[in-house]
C-alpha cells in the first residue's frame, strides 16, 4: 500500500483528498496544525492523524520522523496547507510566503530521505494558476483581474519550486495542480467555487498518476497549463 502525507489536511481539499485516497487503498497520513483537529479529521476519513505546522521547522522534523519510524519510507507527498493573505504590505508578504513556499521548501527537505527509498514517489504541490504568468496577463482569463499580489506572487513560488525540485531529483515526480476555484474557508469572503470533493479528484489524479507519469508541470483538470 502506497503511504502518503497531505500537509493542511484537516479541512477543504485536503481533507477529501486524504477520503479519496483512502478509498483507494492508500496509508495517509493527515498533517494538521492542531492535532486534536487532525485527529478527528482522520477518525472521519480512515487515514492517520499527524500534528504538523509547516511553518514551524521542529514540528516538520518530527512528523517526517514519525512516519519514518512507522513506514520507513513515503510514496505520495501532497503539499496542500496554505494561506489566502488579501492585504498588501510586510506581514501579509511574510504569512503568505512562509506558507505558501517557504513551507514547501521545509517539508520537501525533510521528507526527501524517505521519498527517495520509495519505488513509485510522487510530490503534488497544490499551487495556483493565480500563480501562472501566462494567466494572469491574459484578458480572458479570470486571474487577470485577480486583487491577491502576494498570494499570487506565493504561488509563482511554489510552482518555480516544484519545476526545480523535478530538475533535482528526476528519480521523483514533482508536479503542481491548479485543482479549481474551491468554496473552502479559505474562499469564504468571496463566496465562490465548487465543492472540495470535485477539485480534491484533480488532485488524487496526480497524485496516483504512476510509474511513468509527468514531472516538472502544472497542471489543472483540463491539462497542462503554461508557466
Amino acid at each position: 500500500m502506497s503511504v502518503t502525507l497531505i500537509t493542511g489536511a484537516n479541512k477543504g481539499i485536503g481533507l477529501e483528498t486524504a477520503r479519496q485516497l483512502v478509498d483507494l487503498g492508500y496509508v495517509v497520513y493527515l498533517g494538521a496544525r492542531d492535532l486534536g483537529r487532525g485527529e478527528k479529521a482522520a477518525a472521519e476519513v480512515g487515514a492517520r492523524a499527524v500534528q504538523l505546522d509547516v511553518t514551524d521547522e521542529a514540528s516538520v522534523a518530527s512528523a517526517l520522523a514519525a512516519i519514518d519510524s512507522a513506514e520507513q519510507r513515503l510514496d505520495v507527498l501532497v503539499h496542500n496547507a496554505g494561506v489566502l493573505e488579501t492585504g498588501l504590505d510586510g506581514p501579509a508578504a511574510l504569512r503568505s510566503f512562509d506558507t505558501n513556499a517557504v513551507g514547501i521548501v521545509r517539508v520537501t527537505q525533510a521528507a526527501l530521505p524517505l521519498l527517495r527509498r520509495s519505488d513509485d514517489a510522487n510530490v503534488v504541490t497544490v499551487s495556483s494558476s493565480a500563480g501562472s504568468f501566462w494567466a494572469v496577463t491574459n484578458p480572458e482569463r479570470p486571474e487577470f483581474g485577480l486583487p491577491l499580489a502576494v498570494y499570487s506572487a506565493s504561488k509563482a513560488a511554489a510552482s518555480m519550486l516544484t519545476l526545480q525540485y523535478a530538475k533535482a531529483e528526476p528519480g521523483i515526480r514533482f508536479n503542481a495542480v491548479e485543482p479549481g476555484t474551491t468554496a473552502t474557508d479559505m474562499t469564504a469572503a468571496f463566496g465562490v467555487g465548487r465543492t472540495p470533493q470535485e477539485s480534491a479528484r484533480v488532485v488524487v489524479r496526480l497524485a496516483t498518476s504512476g510509474p511513468g507519469g509527468p514531472t516538472g508541470g502544472l497542471f489543472d483538470e483540463a491539462g497542462a497549463l503554461p508557466w
